[in-house]
């Protein structure tokens, strides 16, 4: 075991560890390093847009899908799994649906050596798939409403750039919920609903978001309307990481999903689709990370809390040292927390960057003068805070570290949130600040106005912002009231942003 006291790193160890990664500031280039020397993602299998989750990325996975999945489940979602193979036959039935797919799908064509009699769709979304059972499950109104949702793997042949976890063949982690209701209204006031749980679910990962009510032109195929959840990545362009469809009763006409009425008549049913992926993961890992690397939120991180030993070369003092570490890891596992104890042989330094580069929130070093003082040191990971605080306490202190932590990360967050997004009166200036974020502008709503609007500009059209719940007071206020750039008229305000 090396014999060290609690090290501060030498100058010439922490600005070789600190080179590791390039500056956040460089964000692709820090995003992709990040990911493989944080072991979130392993990008290098064989085939262009599939990736590998190893152990620590897949732990971080799981944790963020259990909190979605906690909000489902309470709001009486029912989960379910649905085929990944769509018949040609079903899959072509809603042809404004398929127009929005057609380049995107991967087609099965044969069994082994055999050719199919009907070519199987590799799932690009699962509309298709569950409509059919629908169909067959629901009889009377009260089956509904119906609320089911999946978490599966679907493919989309991109042919634009591929980037992990943002734009990939196989989106390994989509969730995607699909309700069927009596009518419009209904359907209507679950779309907020889906969205009011979104919202919940990145405020639980302090990641702040905008929602926004997509223009005609860019709703979900076959909708009536379309809600989408945007946040905005460091380097000022857009990630849609969340979208929630109001269909009316477009797909039941086509599935014939009917149900009987009070009075006995068959009616057809209004339904909902939303969904989120491995996005929400891309999101809170771009929010948060540093220059160091990852920053965690306490609830999801694979790790939360971390033990460091510092050890001297009495064999004695090293045992009461390590023991008191085993201690305090009992005491938090107990409480629930997921807790390591790092005994390896390495430098004390070369372990505090490992563990804060994979963005553990909590780190705690126990060494022989903290013995003698019957305390240990507490670093948080966000903002390098050390303090020294009783064993006896150790549980309250970490409960509350954690509490807030994740306060001061949404709080940082929100702010930074807040400074990009730009109230604009002219396109020039929608070009010049939607290169560092979100720009307001009026609009007159016309789609020809609006069209031209994106194609002078170059940049998306994200559509007339809605309220929800983790607005700031900056974002939540109107930008002054004026007129469409292009045609003049009396405008509303509109959100436009570059986007991946």
């Amino acid at each position: 075991m090396f014999m060290s006291v609690r090290p501060e790193f030498n100058h010439m160890e922490k600005n070789a560890q600190q080179s590791a990664l390039p500056p956040k500031s460089e964000f692709s280039e820090w995003y992709h390093e990040l990911l493989a020397a944080a072991e979130i993602l392993d990008v290098r299998y064989p085939v262009k847009g599939l990736c590998v989750w190893p152990p620590f990325g897949f732990s971080l996975r799981k944790n963020v899908y259990s909190i979605i999945r906690e909000l489902l489940d309470k709001d009486q979602h029912e989960e379910a799994m649905f085929p990944l193979l769509i018949p040609e036959n079903e899959f072509m039935k809603e042809a404004e649906h398929i127009k929005g797919f057609e380049d995107e799908v991967y087609w099965v064509t044969h069994g082994g050596t055999t050719p199919l009699e009907m070519k199987l769709a590799l799932r690009p979304t699962s509309e298709t798939a569950i409509y059919p059972m629908y169909k067959l499950w629901i009889r009377s109104h009260a089956d509904l409403p119906l609320k089911v949702y999946q978490i599966v793997n679907t493919f989309r042949y991109e042919t634009k750039h591929t980037r992990p976890l943002i734009r990939l063949r196989e989106i390994t982690s989509f969730k995607e919920a699909h309700t069927v209701h009596t009518d419009w209204e209904d359907a209507a006031k679950h779309v907020d609903r889906a969205i009011e749980i979104y919202q919940e679910f990145y405020r639980r990962l302090a990641v702040p978001t905008i929602v926004s009510k997509r223009p005609d032109w860019d709703k979900f195929p076959g909708a009536d309307y379309t809600l989408a959840v945007d946040t905005i990545m460091p380097d000022g362009r857009v990630l849609q990481i969340g979208t929630a469809h109001h269909l009316a009763d477009n797909f039941a006409k086509t599935f014939e999903i009917t149900y009987e009425d009070a009075d006995g008549e068959q009616v057809y049913a209004h339904q909902t689709c939303y969904g989120i992926s491995e996005r929400c993961v891309a999101a809170t890992i771009s929010a948060h990370g540093d220059d160091r690397g990852l920053v965690l939120p306490p609830e999801v991180a694979p790790v939360q809390v971390v033990i460091i030993p510092i050890v001297f070369g009495n064999r004695d003092t090293n045992r009461a040292v390590l023991d008191a570490c085993a201690s305090v890891r009992d005491t938090l596992t107990r409480d629930g927390l997921r807790v390591k104890i790092d005994d390896s042989d390495e430098r004390p330094g070369a372990k505090y960057y490992r563990w804060e580069q994979k963005g553990i929130p909590l780190r705690i070093e126990i060494g022989p003068r903290d013995l003698e003082k019957n305390s240990v040191m507490l670093v948080r990971r966000d903002t390098s805070e050390k303090r020294s605080i009783a064993i006896d306490s150790v549980e309250r202190e970490v409960a509350d570290s954690m509490d807030a932590m994740h306060g001061d990360m949404l709080r940082s967050a929100l702010q930074e949130f807040d400074s990009r997004i730009f109230d604009c009166t002219t396109l020039d200036e929608v070009r010049e600040n939607a290169a560092h974020g979100i720009a307001r502008i009026p609009w007159c709503l016309g789609y020809d106005c609006g069209r031209e609007m994106e194609e002078v500009t170059g940049i998306r059209m994200l559509g007339v912002p809605v309220e929800s719940q983790l607005q700031s007071q900056t974002r939540a206020k109107s930008a002054s009231a004026g007129r469409c750039p292009i045609c003049g008229r009396e405008g509303t305000t509109v959100l436009m942003a570059r986007t991946y």
